[in-house]
Parts: C-alpha cells; structure tokens; sequence
C-alpha cells in the first residue's frame, strides 16, 4: 500500500500526470519537445522528468546531444493491477447508468 501511495504522490502532480500522458501517446520526446507542447517552463520539465526518472516512471535514452524520454510501460501495468486490486474490478465491465436506463423501460 505505500508504494501505491508513493505512486499517487509522484503522479498526484499535474504537470508530471500531463508529461506521463503525453509520452504515452508521442514517445519517445526530448525536455524541448516536452515543453513546447505542454507549454511549461524547460527547467520544471527537467525537474519533473528528474523525478519521474528516479521513480521509475520514465526512461531516458542518449541520442546525440538530447536524451530521448520515455513511459516504463511496466509501471503503468503496475499501477493497473495496484487500482484493480484495490478496487476489485479486474477487467469486468462495469454497468453503466444509460444501461440501467435501457433496461427499466
């Protein structure tokens, strides 16, 4: 449980969550392409990306002059059955309210 918590910290922060998303759909992008799109200052991304990193959150790979960063997909599966467990739903599809609709008429 406290390495989930730790996780909701580290992701807790808007910008990081933001940076997470992004690589998750663009990767793999250097800090300039990171800020550029997300329109936050190159330091906060670098200090951001520095934290993520060192949480495992996200890789960075040497090309030239840029490191290239990346999602550790193996933390986002990780954090999918840390939710499921704690939550119980483990892939089921869930009832929505336009069903439960359907179903009454």
């Amino acid at each position: 449980m406290e390495n989930l918590s730790n996780t909701f910290r580290i992701l807790g922060v808007e910008a990081r969550l933001r940076i997470i998303t992004l690589l998750l759909k663009s990767s793999p992008l250097c800090v300039n392409a990171i800020t550029d799109r997300l329109d936050i200052s190159q330091s906060a991304v670098s200090q951001h990306l520095r934290v993520l990193k060192m949480a495992g959150w996200v890789k960075g790979e040497k090309k030239g002059y840029w490191v290239h960063y990346s999602v550790n997909r193996k933390k986002v599966k990780e954090l999918r059955r840390a939710v499921e467990n704690l939550t119980g739903l483990r892939g089921e599809k869930r009832c929505r309210l336009s069903d439960k609709v359907k179903r009454k008429k």
